[in-house]
């Protein structure tokens, strides 16, 4: 019934940018927090930020400085702005959302199929 649609993923030399964008549809009611995750061959899937309904967000150590989340309410989209890439951020990126569906449902976590970056010189 949920679907999440990830969008902007491709291959980009070191030191480029690229923006991530990942809307949620079907049955809403309530959206408590979106955030980006990815995984890496041979490693587990990370955060890699998150953004709450109160608008706070918080990133992993290694994108900070580098990486900016954002999100258009109106839309339920979110939104991953990544500049000066470097080959370590290569990794599926999986859009998240932790939502409830309907009033008589609990919250839980939904998933994107994923989108490949690629940083690659």
């Amino acid at each position: 019934q949920v679907q999440l649609v990830e969008s902007g993923g491709g291959l980009v030399q070191p030191g480029g940018s690229l923006r991530l964008s990942c809307a949620a549809s079907g049955s809403i009611f309530y959206i408590a927090a979106m955030g980006w995750y990815r995984q890496a061959p041979g490693k587990e899937r990370e955060l890699v930020a998150g953004i709450g309904n109160g608008g706070s967000t918080n990133y992993a150590d290694s994108v900070k400085g580098r990486f900016t989340i954002s999100r258009d309410n109106a839309k339920n989209t979110v939104y991953l702005q990544m500049n000066s890439l470097k080959p370590e951020d290569t990794a599926v990126y999986y859009c998240n959302a932790r939502l409830r569906a309907t009033v008589t449902n609990p919250i839980r976590d939904y998933w994107g199929q994923g989108t490949q970056v690629t940083v690659s010189s």
